[in-house]
């Protein structure tokens, strides 16, 4: 299964992308404020990478237009897709988006989906980890996976903040691959990651699916073992000893991205100007310091290259979640 571009090739699309914003300057530009959605409240993850594209841009003078950032939550960042949507054919809104531009559609929480909008660049991701308590008999992900696959509710799994999200998606793929059944899975939901990996920290679950970026303390005080990171490399920092699950024979790599999208209908010209600009973003060394402080790593595409990895993802969401019976549409 083939999600990922490795780092080398972002890199290679992020020198590109730059190149071709640096030839783009006499083309569009944004005539009037402009608006970046973050279809969450304040503080969330969307929040907080569409605030630090905003400050990226503003304090290297990357546009001349102003940028704000409008926050429109609820409905699992239904919200604010329908607040994008209903600027069709202006190049001056745009949004920070969640795989949930996909999902919504497919279960059916939202009528709108990534096809009603611009693809415009990929702008980071964030890996998901398997851990348990440093004293778990679990060594490895292949010890999760068989154990799972022998008896798919002979493991308490802890996950937040909801069924069908990224955590929830990642140990679904990966049973998948080794033939466990995720439907049959025994899941406790929690309002928060740090709720989950607090779970297993005090015993109450023996798993936690979260994103990697409050496990590193824990890892390091020895009170953590992380069986395997869904990624398509090693992480960098205090999780570098964490094994892929590729690594182990596991051919399944997904993370919980951000994507920049556009409304619907505006121009190859503006859609240009846009995707320049992400690629500037996405060479800054601010830029590229806050997202390693926040566990995010840079995942630079550009708009048909983005277009394309929705399309991907379009397949692979679409049949794990029909096989967790969560798919609607």
């Amino acid at each position: 299964m083939r999600l990922r571009h490795s780092f080398s090739l972002i890199y290679l699309l992020a020198a590109l992308g730059a190149a071709h914003a640096q030839m783009a300057t006499t083309g569009w530009q944004p005539s009037k404020n402009v608006e970046l959605i973050a279809p969450a409240a304040a503080g969330s993850g969307m929040d907080s990478i569409a605030r630090l594209f905003q400050r990226v841009v503003q304090d290297k003078k990357l546009a001349r237009a102003n940028l704000s950032i409008i926050n429109k939550a609820g409905g699992g960042n239904s919200v604010g897709f329908a607040y994008l949507a209903a600027h069709a054919g202006d190049p001056h809104y745009l949004i920070a988006t969640p795989f949930t531009v996909i999902t919504n559609k497919i279960t059916g929480t939202n009528a709108l989906s990534y096809q009603d909008f611009t693809p415009i660049a990929m702008l980071a991701d964030e890996h998901i980890g398997f851990v348990v308590n440093v004293n778990s008999p679990l060594k490895t992900a292949k010890d999760l996976l068989a154990k799972l696959k022998a008896d798919p509710s002979s493991v308490s799994i802890a996950l937040a903040a909801a069924l069908g999200n990224a955590n929830h998606i990642a140990i679904s793929l990966a049973a998948k691959a080794a033939g466990a059944d995720p439907k049959r899975f025994r899941i406790a939901v929690f309002n928060s990651s740090g709720e989950s990996i607090t779970a297993v920290l005090g015993g109450h679950t023996e798993l936690a699916v979260t994103t990697t970026g409050l496990l590193g303390p824990h890892v390091q005080a020895g009170k953590l073992r992380v069986l395997a990171v869904a990624s398509r490399e090693r992480m960098p920092g205090p999780l570098a000893q964490a094994p892929t699950l590729r690594e182990q024979g596991i051919d399944v790599v997904f993370g919980s991205w951000r994507a920049m999208l556009g409304a619907r209908g505006i121009s190859a010209e503006q859609v240009a100007y846009w995707e320049a600009l992400a690629a500037k973003v996405n060479t800054q060394e601010e830029w590229l310091q806050e997202l390693a402080q926040n566990s995010l790593a840079p995942f630079y595409m550009g708009s048909e290259d983005t277009r394309k990895y929705l399309n991907a993802q379009n397949d692979v969401l679409r049949g794990v979640l029909q096989d967790l019976g969560m798919a609607k549409q």
